[in-house]
């Protein structure tokens, strides 16, 4: 059995698409040459987000890293030869020839809960708020923030119009 400090994180790149590919087949190779304790584990980090389309919440999962799957590993040369001989794998990130392990807090960063919502809503669309001060107003749509996940919207009131900056869930696009 290998010594648990010894074993680390290493990013293996793939061809686009054949991340899952490439984590059945070397899960498979390990089991066929009896490397359980030098290879321990293959991850594909994936996110959990919500889509909004044609004002209906759907939840998908998303590749963090396409192109790429984290594996945990002892690297010996027979370990090294297995993971880069698996069908799918273009070679493992690093310097040179040379293999360059995760810390611990960036793999750990990889992993940490987050939620992204992603909605159909432009610039220039009429929305509904659902909720808050402005609740069944209708607005026209200024911008659109996906880092904040935020939308800005003029809301007419009185006569004229205001500024109204609202989460992606308090709004709803209007046929």
């Amino acid at each position: 059995m290998a010594e648990n400090s010894e074993i680390k994180w290493y990013v293996v790149h793939t061809y686009s698409g054949y991340e899952n590919k490439v984590k059945v087949n070397l899960e498979k190779a390990v089991e066929n040459n009896g490397m359980q304790d030098l290879i321990t584990e293959v991850k594909i980090p994936v996110e959990e987000a919500v889509e909004i389309k044609n004002n209906k919440r759907k939840v998908v999962q998303r590749k963090l890293l396409p192109g790429y799957v984290l594996v945990k590993m002892l690297m010996t040369n027979e370990t090294w030869y297995v993971v880069r001989n698996t069908r799918g794998v273009t070679g493992f990130v690093g310097a040179g020839n040379k293999a360059t392990p995760l810390s611990e807090t960036d793999f750990a960063s990889l992993f940490e809960p987050r939620t992204q919502t992603r909605v159909d809503i432009q610039p220039g669309d009429t929305v509904r708020i659902l909720s808050g001060l402005f609740e069944n107003f209708s607005g026209r749509v200024v911008s659109v923030d996906d880092q904040t996940q935020t939308v800005n919207v003029m809301v007419q009131m009185f006569k004229q119009e205001t500024p109204v900056e609202l989460s992606f869930d308090e709004v709803v696009r209007e046929e």
